[in-house]
């Protein structure tokens, strides 16, 4: 019995449905997203967007206890309001971290869908990148 199966047994469907539903939206638009923070143009709307997509998966995770997911959205999402705040642009390093976050989302919406346990967060990806080196 995976991660999936619990949600279902301890939330209505519809609910658990509605989540899987958006949570897959939101992990398949983070790459573009992230990938184009390094156009200046675009750079403000994505670290908006972003902020808002970790944001919602930080609450919609929490609601559903799925405690790994919380914590890892609210890691990212401070510091996302932190490069909002304090940081005109991002370096390379800065998105390939938002890149390898993106792929540990991705992982736990593949573990959903065949309904596996959620896959450990990999311990990297808890270490900032150095943001003052732009």
């Amino acid at each position: 019995m995976g991660v999936k199966s619990d949600l279902d047994s301890t939330f209505d469907y519809e609910i658990v449905d509605e989540f899987l539903e958006h949570y897959s939206m939101m992990v398949d638009s983070m790459d573009v997203m992230i990938i184009d923070l390094s156009k200046p143009s675009m750079y403000e709307l994505s670290i908006s967007e972003l902020f808002r997509v970790f944001h919602n998966i930080k609450s919609a995770s929490a609601y559903l206890k799925i405690t790994p997911m919380t914590k890892l959205a609210a890691f990212v999402e401070d510091a996302l309001e932190n490069i909002k705040t304090n940081y005109p642009s991002v370096n390379e390093e800065t998105i390939n971290w938002l890149l390898e976050i993106s792929d540990m989302f991705n992982t736990w919406k593949n573990d959903l869908r065949v309904d596996n346990e959620l896959s450990h967060i990999k311990f990297s990806l808890l270490k900032l990148p150095d943001l003052e080196n732009n």
